[in-house]
């Protein structure tokens, strides 16, 4: 295997179940909110100069996205297991259907649209730092060492880390604000809860 890492691909993410409206933590227990963004579900699992993407399907998304696994270098840590999304904006929008062209078997055109579309990656969770898991840790943890690791990007990308929000208003807001960016909702993540590979525990609210 390229990479040696305390996770190992394969990785099934976890998954997220449909609700309508913004959750109330006085029912779901206390709750971490952030954007829905409109993209591929990457697991990003770097080893020193080795990076490895993967799909929510478990598929190499490593040969579409040079960009990205020379961004993932340069700005996220040594050895790392992310979960995220990538994705494409052009101006102030993200874009799924340009995001789609991405994926081509011809190496010319790849090179060429990393040029000319290019991705980003945004992070939202954490499933290895160095050589610690964090899988079995809750949710409260991994964003804490996430934004210990990630604390250093900034707006200028292409790798960048979700806001979050425990204030159900404030994601209410995000819900409705958002929505014309092309960003598809709102996630809400269980804090007490550790990472389950392809368990639905978090809860999703999409636009119409």
């Amino acid at each position: 295997r390229r990479v040696d890492l305390p996770v190992m691909p394969p990785v099934q993410p976890m998954l997220a179940k449909a609700v309508k409206g913004v959750p109330d933590p006085a029912k779901h227990g206390d709750l971490l909110f952030e954007p829905k963004w409109d993209g591929f579900r990457c697991l990003v699992f770097r080893d020193g100069d080795e990076v490895e993407l993967t799909s929510r399907n478990t598929k190499s998304l490593t040969r579409y996205f040079p960009e990205l696994v020379t961004a993932i270098k340069a700005q996220l840590p040594e050895r790392c297991v992310l979960d995220g999304e990538v994705f494409v904006a052009v101006g102030d929008r993200l874009e799924f259907e340009v995001l789609q062209e991405r994926i081509h078997p011809a190496k010319s055109r790849v090179d060429m649209l990393s040029e000319k579309t290019p991705a980003g990656f945004v992070a939202f969770d954490l499933l290895a730092l160095g050589d610690e898991s964090y899988v079995d840790r809750p949710l409260s943890e991994r964003r804490a060492g996430l934004e210990e690791a990630l604390g250093h990007l900034g707006s200028g990308g292409p790798c960048y880390l979700t806001r979050t929000t425990t204030d159900p208003g404030e994601a209410e807001r995000w819900f409705e604000h958002f929505e014309g960016a092309g960003l598809d909702g709102v996630v809400a993540k269980p804090l007490d809860a550790p990472y389950s590979q392809n368990g639905r525990t978090m809860l999703k609210i999409k636009h119409a």
